[in-house]
């Protein structure tokens, strides 16, 4: 197969000149290594390490990419890859391409290191027959299963975030609760719980299906809270954004529904009014977190007021 590689730059012209100037020059595919998995068929596998091109597994608006990887080949064009859906190990064919490329459960990867001890692969954003090179940024770190028994470390210790993490983090906490629209996810995100039988707050659970690729790990970046409310004044709807500060208190952010010019100033106002006086009054409210530290996160809500 072959690839086009874009670094997605809107300088199209510098672009094209390189391009004719690389036209130019003469391909030698021995440049390019292929690889092989021929002295690594039947080793077992597990990531211990995923990591962005910055060194972090936290980027800056909070998403952390988590080692999940276990995987062996089982043979030069086949791989085992274990699925936590279906708890089991599912085998994928294995498509080599040009440049140590090379594809196996859907997913697009560039060999970088393979050894029987340790592996490393490039996750490479692809569509069609294109690389997008500025999105290809993070790495995953695998060691081979007998190696992990021979070091002083837990596979827990080792997949956790390390030091520079935590103080990625804190950093970001800190600018996050100063500058409100610094917006960090929080990995552990904001519980709110009803204080009052008239109040029943359900956090909505993501569903794993085709449009998000049966993925349901980037859940906690856009979490939201369904609240009905019985005995209400009266009966409304409304679906809004709040930021939950480091203290738990809620701070409005802006209506999601649809509302007239005319009617926009009061319909916040009322918002504003069922945060007040319901959602502070009768919902205790912990605030999010990531690596135990707490911090301002955004959260949507969704709250029905019934008067029965």
């Amino acid at each position: 197969m072959y690839f086009k590689y874009y670094k997605q730059s809107p300088l199209l012209l510098p672009l094209l000149l390189l391009l004719i100037a690389f036209a130019s020059c003469k391909y030698k595919p021995a440049d390019r290594k292929n690889i092989s998995f021929k002295n690594v068929i039947g080793i077992h596998y597990t990531e211990v390490k995923r990591r962005l091109h910055t060194g972090r597994s936290f980027d800056n608006h909070g998403y952390e990419v988590d080692p999940a990887w276990k995987m062996f080949f089982m043979s030069k064009d086949s791989a085992s890859v274990f699925s936590p859906d279906s708890n089991r190990f599912l085998t994928f064919p294995v498509t080599l391409d040009h440049d140590s490329l090379f594809s196996v459960a859907n997913t697009w990867l560039r060999a970088k290191k393979v050894t029987k001890d340790s592996m490393i692969f490039q996750v490479m954003q692809v569509e069609t027959n294109v690389i997008y090179l500025l999105r290809s940024n993070i790495y995953m770190t695998f060691y081979a299963d007998d190696y992990i028994k021979k070091l002083n470390k837990s596979l827990t210790d080792l997949q956790k975030p390390d030091r520079g993490d935590t103080v990625f983090v804190r950093e970001r906490a800190a600018l996050a609760n100063k500058y409100p629209d610094s917006l960090f996810a929080a990995r552990q995100p904001v519980v709110l719980k009803s204080k009052s039988p008239l109040v029943k707050v359900e956090k909505e659970e993501v569903i794993a299906q085709v449009m998000n690729h049966y993925n349901t790990s980037e859940s906690y970046l856009d979490p939201i809270y369904d609240i009905t409310i019985h005995k209400a004044y009266q009966d409304f709807s409304y679906s809004f954004k709040v930021l939950v500060d480091v203290n738990g208190q809620m701070h409005f952010v802006k209506n999601l529904v649809y509302t007239f010019p005319e009617y926009r100033e009061s319909t916040i106002r009322i918002i504003k009014g069922i945060i007040d006086g319901y959602l502070k009054v009768y919902i205790a409210v912990k605030p999010g977190e990531t690596l135990a530290i707490p911090h301002t996160s955004l959260i949507t809500i969704n709250v029905v007021g019934r008067k029965k």
